[in-house]
């Protein structure tokens, strides 16, 4: 535990000081949690998860079943822990090509090339605002750009079209700039509905998989922005049960790990902030950034008002470049 001599109030915005965030080098026991009480009396909360315990639906209810405990009530959900639901089938059956997971085989082998560990190089960090309006107005840009006639608007989520936004504008400020050169987007999908039969709702694992688009840079800057947006719905059309097997199969099978130009993970709509404990809701919850320039973050913006934040992190050209599109997409007619 540790102390602030500030009161919350007097920090600033924090959403602007994550350029040099406070996660120190730890020995021996690694803490999982950790608290800073503040002058004013209020404090914050800092917990580490790993996805090999909690997927973010999971913690979500970890947190639920804390803040009833900690309120002398009973559990809220009883946690299913049963990882047998998960496992691979015997024997495994890879049934579907998977361009989404790349072996450790075929990894890098030079010795500063590790996928698992935090950038080495120079970045900078920014938290991009959309607001509901924002949203709205790419989903009518969406809708605007179909071409087809018959395109159905049904795929046109806030989810998609923020993703796909990301998705061009974190692909044409990539540092290789060859029009024809290949982009892969990632995004967590939630398989505990999608199985047959579905886990229960109560799965306290990680049943989080990643959805993929990907396309040529060129078609990312060319194509309808409903055509993207399509793109990222089929990528989660696609897993299916029999989909979702297959790759928990392959991992049987291979070992290895998602292969992606970025990751898009989503806190948006997880709840973290509605969590009642004793002493109340939470006034703001979001995530630690990640030193690296392959994962960005969605979370619920400090005010509220249906937007979202998106926390980037990228080398500084890149991030000018980044930043110019991301508002140059947004004010086009």
């Amino acid at each position: 535990m540790s102390h602030s001599v500030l009161p919350r109030n007097q920090l600033g915005d924090l959403q602007g000081r994550m350029s040099q965030p406070f996660v120190p080098q730890v020995h021996g026991m690694q803490t999982i949690s950790f608290v800073t009480s503040f002058k004013c009396g209020g404090f914050a909360i800092g917990i580490s998860t790993s996805h090999t315990t909690f997927d973010g639906l999971s913690f979500k209810t970890f947190l639920d079943n804390i803040a009833s405990i900690a309120s002398k009530k009973p559990l809220v959900v009883m946690p299913c822990h049963d990882r047998h639901l998960l496992a691979a089938r015997s024997p495994p059956c890879v049934t579907f090509p998977h361009p989404e997971m790349l072996k450790l085989s075929d990894l890098p082998t030079c010795p500063d090339s590790n996928i698992f560990e935090a950038s080495t190089e120079q970045l900078d960090f920014k938290v991009f605002k959309l607001t509901s309006n924002d949203i709205t107005k790419l989903k009518e840009e969406a809708k605007n750009s179909s071409t087809s006639g018959g395109t159905s608007t049904t795929c046109v989520t806030g989810f998609n079209v923020i993703t796909a936004h990301i998705w061009r504008c974190k692909a044409l400020s990539c540092e290789d700039d060859n029009p024809n050169r290949s982009s892969t987007i990632l995004y967590a999908v939630d398989i505990r509905s999608r199985l047959n039969p579905p886990l229960p709702k109560s799965y306290a694992g990680n049943a989080m998989l990643t959805a993929y688009a990907t396309t040529k840079c060129k078609e990312l800057e060319e194509l309808p922005f409903m055509k993207l947006v399509e793109m990222v719905r089929e990528g989660a059309t696609r897993m299916t049960n029999e989909y979702a097997r297959s790759i928990i199969d392959w991992g049987e099978t291979n070992k290895g790990c998602p292969n992606r130009e970025v990751l898009v993970s989503s806190w948006w709509r997880l709840g973290f902030e509605e969590v009642e404990y004793p002493w109340g809701k939470p006034k703001y919850c979001c995530p630690v950034v990640y030193h690296r320039k392959d994962i960005i973050l969605l979370f619920p913006p400090i005010d509220g008002g249906g937007g979202v934040s998106i926390i980037v992190a990228l080398p500084p050209k890149e991030m000018e470049k980044f930043y110019g599109l991301f508002n140059k997409f947004l004010t086009l007619d």
